[in-house]
């Protein structure tokens, strides 16, 4: 593994196979941590179609991207996470431009409920989607692109509210802290009741405690076995808290769709390997 994928792997867990030459990725930070995880910016040229898996990060992204044509008319939508792998087909040349949401922002953004929120895709007619395809046609400057989604976002941050502060405070720790393996510890760890913990996780991202953490490490393993297929398996069970490799791998194909040893075939098999 390259340290070009090491970084890539650090910074976006949930997109499960890095690597190809056809796609280029760009992430940055907007300067609104309480309302915006990140700015992501792809562009793609594809001899052939390719398929891109990830397991989304517990929050909402608004998208704007091409249309069948780089230079047609473009799409704006508004994306709720989903507990297991998603697929999306990249055809031949294409942008997009999104930004990942903090779970504050998504009552902010949406008037979706929880049950409503998971795996939705619906139109997003807020934002600035005219201005940002344009940019992208004109190269996507980081700065650029930057000034027109601060204009935007900036007054939203204003109102993030401290249900908000919570939800954030709980993904945090549900993505990091590799300690906490059951909803009741990272109840314990916001210092609130578990009742509170679930309501407002699942208000703001659609997920619950418990999906929160095995979002971590699904994340985690996946991204370990692609980029290094002859990790063993047993001692990736035990640093992510399961009880032996086989309940791993139960879970494993329950929320990424295929075994560990499929996932390893594939790295092994990834430019660059």
């Amino acid at each position: 593994m390259g340290p070009s994928e090491i970084r890539h792997a650090v910074a976006s867990r949930g997109h499960l196979n890095p690597g190809s030459p056809h796609v280029v990725f760009d992430r940055f930070d907007l300067g609104l941590p309480e309302l915006v995880r990140n700015v992501w910016v792809v562009r793609w040229d594809v001899p052939r179609p390719l398929v891109q898996r990830v397991l989304n990060y517990p929050a909402v992204n608004v998208v704007t991207e091409a249309g069948p044509q780089v230079d047609g008319p473009h799409h704006t939508g508004l994306y709720g996470p989903t507990p297991k792998v998603s697929t999306r087909t990249l055809h031949g040349v294409g942008w997009a431009v999104g930004v990942l949401f903090r779970p504050a922002a998504t009552p902010l953004l949406t008037d979706l409920t929880a049950s409503e929120l998971l795996g939705v895709d619906v139109v997003f007619s807020t934002g600035p989607a005219d201005a940002l395809a344009d940019e992208m046609r004109d190269g996507g400057s980081r700065d650029a692109l930057s000034t027109l989604l601060l204009d935007w976002l900036t007054p939203l941050a204003d109102r993030v509210d401290e249900a908000g502060r919570l939800a954030n405070r709980a993904t945090d720790l549900a993505e990091n802290r590799t300690d906490i393996l059951a909803a009741a510890a990272l109840a314990e760890a916001v210092h609130a009741s578990p009742r509170t913990v679930e309501r407002i996780v699942r208000r703001h991202t659609g997920f619950t405690p418990k999906q929160l953490i095995e979002c971590r490490r699904m994340q985690t393993a996946a991204t370990r076995l692609y980029l290094e297929p002859e990790t063993d398996l047993a001692g990736l069970a035990a640093d992510l808290g399961f009880a032996d490799h086989a309940h791993l791998t139960r879970r494993y194909r329950a929320v990424i769709g295929e075994t560990p040893s499929a996932t390893r075939e594939a790295g092994r098999s990834r430019p660059g390997a």
